[in-house]
């Protein structure tokens, strides 16, 4: 089979550049990827990427827990110095005095317990759960 030059097949089938008037644009089929006489093939130019940001360490948070747990104690023991005054705590038919921010922080030490009994026993609740639909 040949082909003949010239023919129908390799005439283009859109509009070309001596069928519009002086200074009309392009259509779009014909700038994207129109291959004609004279023209350069260029290779479009990607822009430049940032830098990629790295993902955040073990050891970078640790470091960023570290850094607010001595703040969280900074200010616990501010609060502590500065709320010295006697109160009488009594609890379960007991009865004592102490200052007033330690049992404040007794009882902070209390809730925080309770919170972490019950999250931890969730937590062993779905993963047994998890268990058993793995089988």
């Amino acid at each position: 089979m040949t082909h003949a030059r010239g023919g129908a097949a390799d005439r283009p089938t859109g509009p070309t550049n001596h069928d519009l008037p002086e200074g009309a644009l392009e259509p779009a089929e014909l700038r994207a990827g129109d291959v004609r006489p004279g023209t350069e093939e260029t290779t479009p130019v990607k822009p430049a990427e940032p830098p990629a940001k790295g993902r955040p360490t073990r050891i970078s948070g640790t470091w960023v827990a570290v850094i607010a747990g001595l703040l969280v104690l900074v200010v616990l023991l501010i609060f502590i110095l500065q709320n010295l005054d006697p109160a009488t705590v009594r609890f379960f038919g007991a009865e004592g005095s102490l200052p007033l921010a330690i049992a404040m922080l007794f009882s902070a030490i209390g809730g925080a317990t309770l919170v972490a009994l019950i999250g931890g026993a969730r937590i062993l609740q779905l993963r047994k759960q998890a268990r058993h639909l793995k089988r």
